[in-house]
């Protein structure tokens, strides 16, 4: 599975069957994707292979520590290694079309906008859930 950003500088590969996705409606989200919620998911770093342009990515980082990593070309957010963790959080939109995503959560979904509605078959997470936990759910095919 292939993915890039916008320009085409950065490149990106998962070796993984299929993509299992949340998205995430906290404020930091929704200004990072510049839209309602983010649709990311969490693989390990050994399933995540950078093919081109990682020179060109530059990382800025809250005072929280949320970070957010970037194409210094066309500004699209990129993959980035979670700290201290052997995993890469993905953006989902930077996935050519042609992959298969499953959405399997919603979370901090009681800060979310009130013109978005979510599906009643979604699990929900009103805040963040147990980390460790998350990422096995996202990485069990």
């Amino acid at each position: 599975m292939n993915g890039k950003c916008l320009c085409g500088l950065t490149r990106f590969k998962l070796n993984i069957p299929r993509i299992r996705a949340y998205q995430c409606h906290c404020s930091l989200c929704r200004m990072q994707s510049g839209t309602a919620s983010n649709l990311g998911t969490i693989v390990e770093a050994k399933d995540f292979e950078w093919q081109s342009g990682i020179h060109h990515i530059k990382s800025w980082v809250k005072d929280t520590g949320f970070t957010s990593d970037f194409c210094t070309n066309c500004g699209s957010p990129v993959p980035n290694k979670l700290r201290g963790m052997d995993f890469y959080w993905v953006p989902v939109g930077a996935m050519d079309a042609s992959v298969q995503v499953e959405v399997v959560a919603h979370l901090c979904t009681n800060s979310k906008v009130n013109w978005v509605p979510i599906p009643l078959i979604a699990t929900r997470y009103g805040d963040l859930p147990n980390v460790a936990e998350f990422i096995k759910k996202l990485n069990t095919f």
